[in-house]
């Protein structure tokens, strides 16, 4: 039966061929076969050395992870489990295509875990810094839409999800967060130094920390987008897609994180408001008055008078 089945299998599958090789069948299925040349060469094709294990290889096309892991589980396994119903005997499905659909998995699981990880410990930090639900969630959004935008553009021009790109999320996230809590620091101590009024605390937070986003985000873009310039494929999509996420964050947070704080968080302070770690007095120099020397009054004390013996 198994020799068959090679036979059908050579023929595409057609069940008109489901029978024993002939001469010339054997022959250009031999072709095919790697230690061709006598039956035992045919055999280890297939069966190891203890004849215990045996190996039936096929092609399948490229339709993509979701596709191919559909089919893995909902074709070839229940179709290997129906043929091979014996106890006795285990299959397993193995290959490059199942390790494929397998890490593509993982990566994504992974993905999502370090991308929820990193949410959750950005959300403490606003916690501590601000001790209030509704700025937590205004810090995330800003850097929330950036992912979305480069998870769209990957979709829209078939970018896959590699390791390459993967990283793309990880790496961008992190600058951003960074630029929101810098802006987010600082409007916090300016809160505090204009006595709760966030529109002044919002307009000194852009003219202290403003533009030093701007510059950090364009050395940051032009350090990335120079990788496009690479023969690797995978270095091309990091460097492109991580200097838009960082162009997109920029802007996010210049603009859109502002004007959220403006919406929902003006008017809403008070002074009782007291976070897990207190504000603290910052140190200002004054700067040097110019002092009128015109205006001095200078008393002269009486000279002493010294009598001096000869």
């Amino acid at each position: 039966s198994f020799a068959k089945a090679v036979r059908q299998a050579f023929y595409n599958g057609n069940e008109r061929f489901y029978g024993l090789p002939s001469p010339s069948d054997r022959n250009a299925i031999l072709s095919y076969l790697s230690n061709q040349g006598d039956n035992a060469g045919f055999l280890n094709s297939f069966v190891d050395s203890t004849g215990q294990v045996m190996r039936v290889s096929l092609k399948i096309a490229d339709m993509g992870s979701i596709k191919m892991d559909s089919i893995i589980n909902n074709v070839i396994e229940p179709e290997i489990k129906k043929v091979f119903d014996d106890d006795e005997v285990e299959t397993a499905v193995t290959g490059s295509t199942l390790l494929f659909v397998k890490g593509n998995k993982f990566l994504i699981e992974n993905l999502r875990l370090s991308l929820l990880l990193a949410f959750v410990i950005i959300a403490v930090i606003m916690a501590i810094l601000f001790a209030n639900v509704r700025m937590i969630i205004i810090s995330l959004i800003p850097n929330f839409i950036p992912l979305v935008m480069t998870a769209g553009i990957m979709g829209y021009f078939g970018i896959p999800l590699k390791p390459s790109t993967a990283l793309i999320f990880s790496i961008a996230f992190g600058i951003s967060v960074d630029d929101s809590i810098h802006f987010l620091a600082k409007y916090r101590q300016e809160l505090f130094a204009k006595n709760f009024f966030v529109p002044i605390a919002i307009s000194n937070s852009i003219k202290e920390t403003g533009s030093s986003m701007l510059y950090t985000s364009i050395i940051l873009f032009f350090g990335f987008i120079i990788f496009v310039f690479s023969d690797f494929g995978g270095t091309v999509a990091l460097g492109l897609l991580t200097s838009l996420t960082l162009f997109f964050a920029m802007l996010t947070n210049l603009t859109l994180l502002p004007a959220l704080i403006m919406v929902f968080d003006s008017g809403k302070r008070n002074q009782n408001f007291h976070p897990l770690i207190e504000h603290y007095e910052f140190y200002i120099e004054d700067e040097d008055e110019e002092i009128n020397t015109q205006n001095l009054l200078i008393k002269e004390n009486d000279p002493f008078v010294g009598t001096t013996e000869k």
